[in-house]
């Protein structure tokens, strides 16, 4: 009998777990971290969220041979700043496998498919292995393509069909689909492994095992990473600066995408003005998170606004303002009860190197007579 078994059998395994979890409660509670009411019951209820996403992904969908495309990162389970005009879905990729991706195209403005090693639990971070995207891939006449995901390059693709590169050590496929409107169609999309047996692997005591322990370190570790990311970015509070390249790409960022994260904070009456001019690029967004990282309440709060959702000004540039209240101007994006959190601009595959935007603070009041 292995170790692995012999704690599933004894109960070990579920009640390390269940330490691991009450462990992350102490990273949300900690001293430095903010002690109001509604961050911390946003940032238990982060840790449900998490809990809900890492089981989902390493106990129920974990099966390189079997790899499933699902939706971990959504409307009620967050994490990393992520971004409201994205779909996000994951599966579990082997690099000793070859798989198809089976797609038609749909409306959505962009679409990215990359493969990278590990999840926020591993301290290593998530360096990616192979990227591709909409501008790569050739759809046929109907609409339909294919994408074969492998180490090696094949040697006869098809007209219609595309080559997403990885390594052995890929475990992960992450899909973002872009909708700039709400209108637009997300792509119809499959994954299957070739050759060999389509089905999962009975449940083995070992990948019970493996797959709580994998849970409980990426609730552990995205709650901590994110959280020391939310306190470095206080340092420049209520100012966009452009992120470190180098950390976004190890965490699970995309190498053609500029990002601004920062940390914002007002006082009753107060409106943050933020003004931009727009680079040549393939499009950018704008969104208010909490102190967690997680994105404000899409669904029914105005927090986000993108390169077609936003009026221009005269000169080109983009003018966004932030507060509790609607000052009456253009762009405004509302806090949704919150005095405090992060936010991040994206530009998508800019030409250059993107300004910083202009950020300050001012009376509500006096907004709307800004020059």
């Amino acid at each position: 009998m292995s170790e692995k078994e012999a704690s599933v059998i004894d109960g070990r395994a579920w009640r390390a777990f269940c330490d691991a979890l009450k462990n992350a409660g102490d990273i949300v509670i900690a001293p430095d971290q903010p002690s109001d009411a509604l961050t911390r019951a946003e940032g238990l209820r982060y840790l449900s969220r998490l809990t809900r996403a890492a089981l989902q992904t390493f106990v129920e969908h974990n099966d390189p041979r079997a790899p499933v495309l699902q939706r971990v990162v959504h409307e009620t389970a967050k994490m990393g700043a992520d971004n409201p005009d994205i779909a996000y879905f994951n599966a579990a990729l082997g690099g000793a496998h070859v798989y198809r991706i089976r797609g038609r195209r749909g409306t959505a403005r962009f679409l990215s498919f990359a493969t990278q090693i590990g999840h926020y639990g591993r301290g290593a971070g998530m360096p990616p292995t192979g990227q591709l995207d909409s501008t790569e891939i050739a759809p046929r006449a109907d609409g339909s393509f294919e994408i074969i995901v492998a180490c090696e390059r094949p040697r006869d693709l098809e007209p219609g069909q595309s080559w997403l590169p990885m390594t052995p050590e890929t475990g992960t496929l992450i899909v973002r689909q872009i909708r700039l409107h709400p209108t637009e169609t997300l792509a119809e999309l499959s994954i299957e492994r070739l050759g060999g047996d389509p089905r999962p692997a009975p449940l083995t005591a070992d990948m019970l095992a493996d797959g709580l322990e994998s849970a409980s370190s990426l609730v552990n570790g995205a709650a901590m990473l994110f959280a020391a990311w939310s306190k470095m970015f206080q340092a420049h509070e209520n100012r966009l600066p452009r992120f470190d390249p180098e950390i976004s790409n190890r965490f699970g960022g995309l190498a053609d995408v500029a990002y601004y994260h920062s940390y914002w904070r007002l006082a009753d009456g107060e409106a943050l003005v933020i003004d931009a001019p727009v680079p040549a690029c393939d499009h950018w967004n704008f969104q208010l998170n909490n102190h967690w990282m997680e994105s404000l309440d899409y669904r029914y709060f105005r927090i986000h606004l993108n390169s077609a959702t936003a009026t221009a000004r005269p000169d080109g540039s983009v003018r966004i303002v932030v507060a509790a209240s609607d000052p009456g101007v253009d762009n405004w994006l509302e806090t949704a009860g919150h005095a405090f959190g992060t936010m991040c601009w994206r530009w998508w595959k800019p030409v250059g190197d993107p300004p910083e935007p202009t950020c300050r603070v001012v009376p509500i009041a006096e907004v709307a007579t800004l020059p």
